[in-house]
């Protein structure tokens, strides 16, 4: 059957749809079908059921991001491709990608849109949960993977892949950002079996790092939906969620399939960053004539993280971000160790420190895990948007730089609001950065060290 008799036959049946009202019309209607035309119907009931941005899109694309609010059916499409990319490909190997192993096998396998919900009557479709593998009849299968162990994904090839909730992935395990971003990668590096590899992925729309990153790519086609798209969803449900959020920045967002990717005004926009940015290990620290520390210190252990962020001043005048090696959940002497060890790892010249939460005890942990470092303490008279304004210029005029990708650290500079304000939502929501700023923090201390004028003091002859 070719494109153009499958759109006929959508368009056949969806004009019936409207046009026959009651159940007991549409009843008589289907019994009126000859037992092709009934085979066929009932064969292809999703693809002329499909609404809005559940279709599909054209062209030759690698990667379908098909980010859309919580009840469009994104599930449900995302179950329907994999199974009919089974069923063209015979012998096809399929990457089932979810937050965890459990989300995968609940959500996307045994759910109610999940691939079982979704087979055929007339096909064998064997889910075998220990092995972690769906056997499709065509002889395809399907292999569960976990954003939350990216190694598994280093080595397998596949024709087809399947991401779900892509925007939760890097709340799914304790390394968070990093996580998510490597699975994403080692997927992609492994899809390369077949004449046209492609991957769809179904997520709701959250400002993450790796859903920037997909919406950047060439080759990938993106498709969106509200929750209101969905005639099938109960109008009690509909009706409640509209009530409880409609109008609201999470109902936009998690209703409307909004994506809210900065807030107005933003200190640090995102494609200024992008544009800013060299490949991570290209600065060498040989090539650099200053490295400083920025400290931002948690005001308790189970509080906010510690902002531990190294940048370096290069040959050719620009200041990079080398790293961010942020920790949380530490007591002092633990984030105190780890504000050492980027120190060392990095030769750095000076380690800054700000001593509004803990005043010169900051100094004293600092000092009891290594008594020779560089620390020197800074105390905030203004606010973040002033003390950051000198930083975000230089990234302006390209004369600061990111020197390789740091998600959660761009998440939290791009809520920061020439107003002064700070807008943790706009970063990546749940998962994303928490009320402080942590680590934009230290980056502003350690880049303000670093592009402010020297002190030292020259001889003038009269």
């Amino acid at each position: 059957m070719t494109a153009l008799d499958r759109a006929d036959f959508g368009d056949l049946m969806r004009r019936a749809a409207r046009e026959i009202e009651s159940p007991e019309d549409w009843d008589w209607f289907c019994k009126a079908l000859p037992p092709p035309v009934m085979r066929r119907l009932l064969a292809e009931f999703f693809e002329w059921q499909t609404h809005g941005g559940q279709a599909e899109p054209d062209g030759d694309w690698r990667v379908w991001l098909l980010m859309a609010a919580r009840g469009f059916g994104k599930t449900l499409v995302g179950a329907h491709w994999v199974t009919q990319r089974a069923r063209e490909a015979p012998g096809a190997r399929i990457a089932l990608v979810g937050g965890s192993r459990d989300e995968v096998a609940k959500v996307m396998i045994e759910g109610p849109s999940g691939l079982l919900a979704v087979a055929r009557s007339d096909e064998d479709m064997v889910w075998m949960p220990t092995q972690g593998v769906v056997a499709f009849a065509s002889g395809a299968q399907a292999f569960v993977y976990s954003a939350a162990a990216p190694e598994k994904l280093r080595g397998p090839e596949h024709d087809f892949a399947w991401c779900d909730e892509l925007a939760k992935w890097a709340a799914s395990s304790s390394s968070g950002h990093a996580r998510a971003e490597a699975a994403w990668d080692n997927l992609m590096m492994g899809m390369r079996r077949g004449a046209r590899p492609r991957t769809i992925v179904t997520t709701t729309p959250r400002a993450v790092n790796i859903v920037r990153r997909i919406r950047g790519l060439n080759g990938h086609a993106e498709t969106r939906g509200r929750m209101d798209e969905n005639v099938h969803l109960s109008d009690p449900v509909r009706d409640w969620a509209m009530e409880t959020y409609g109008g609201t920045r999470l109902g936009r967002q998690e209703l409307d399939g909004i994506l809210f990717d900065q807030p107005e005004e933003p200190l640090f926009p995102r494609e200024v960053m992008e544009k800013n940015r060299v490949a991570a290990g290209t600065i060498a620290r040989d090539g650099l004539t200053r490295v400083v520390v920025g400290v931002d210190p948690p005001a308790s252990a189970s509080g906010n993280a510690c902002g531990i962020v190294v940048c370096g001043l290069g040959g050719d005048g620009n200041a990079y971000v080398l790293a961010d090696c942020s920790v949380q959940g530490l007591r002092p002497e633990g984030w105190a160790r780890a504000v050492a060890k980027a120190a060392a790892a990095w030769g750095a010249d000076r380690v800054i420190a700000e001593q509004n939460q803990g005043g010169d005890m900051v100094e004293s942990v600092l000092r009891s895990v290594d008594a020779g470092l560089p620390v020197k303490l800074v105390s905030a008279s203004r606010g973040k948007a002033a003390r950051a304004e000198p930083v975000a210029a230089r990234f302006e005029t390209g004369r600061a730089r990111l020197a390789g990708r740091f998600p959660e650290l761009e998440d939290e500079l791009a809520g920061l609001t020439v107003a002064g304000g700070y807008e943790p939502g706009s970063g990546s929501g749940p998962g994303g950065p928490g009320k402080s700023p942590d680590r934009a923090d230290a980056m502003v201390w350690a880049m303000t060290t670093l592009i402010r004028p020297s002190a030292t003091p020259r001889v003038r002859f009269l």
